[in-house]
């Protein structure tokens, strides 16, 4: 089973061994986005009321930093994975310094969903994954798009199920 969620994902194969093929990737949900694009539009507000009301021209260089931090965020989405192989499930993150954080398939011992009400509305959720023996450096993943189908996914190629129907 071969799964392709962002065909721009070319940044998650540097981290793939030579014999693994990639199985699941997929970039978090945009919702990730949402508070830093409302922090952009509530300073922007801000800004023009107080440039309306006192002529202060110069206020506008407070939004800038606001902006400046959206692109950021931005930025920083555009190039974070989760990524599940035959072999391991890694979260792929950072925009100058990456960060590799992977937990063998053969520790995951359990792999929980939970959506919250904005994460019903929106459409995503978390994956909890459970481990045996000490914590591991991947647990908690949120803002995980399509949650249910991709929850059935990963968790077919975590324990081996298929999907297909008895003849």
């Amino acid at each position: 089973m071969m799964v392709y969620r962002d065909s721009k994902s070319r940044t998650v194969d540097r981290y793939l061994m030579s014999y693994e093929g990639r199985v699941i990737a997929v970039r978090r949900h945009p919702a990730v986005l949402l508070l830093p694009a409302v922090i952009v539009v509530a300073t922007l507000i801000a800004c023009g009321a107080v440039s309306a009301v006192t002529g202060i021209v110069w206020v506008w260089l407070v939004w800038l930093p606001t902006l400046g931090y959206l692109v950021w965020k931005v930025a920083a989405w555009s190039i974070q994975f989760f990524l599940v192989t035959e072999h391991r499930v890694m979260l792929i993150s950072g925009v100058l310094n990456r960060t590799v954080a992977m937990m063998p398939l053969a520790k995951v011992t359990d792999i929980a969903l939970e959506r919250s009400v904005a994460g019903r509305m929106l459409g995503y959720g978390e994956f909890i994954l459970e481990s045996a023996g000490q914590k591991q450096a991947l647990r908690n993943v949120g803002y995980m798009p399509y949650p249910e189908q991709l929850y059935l996914e990963v968790s077919s190629v975590i324990f081996g199920a298929t999907d297909e129907a008895p003849d």
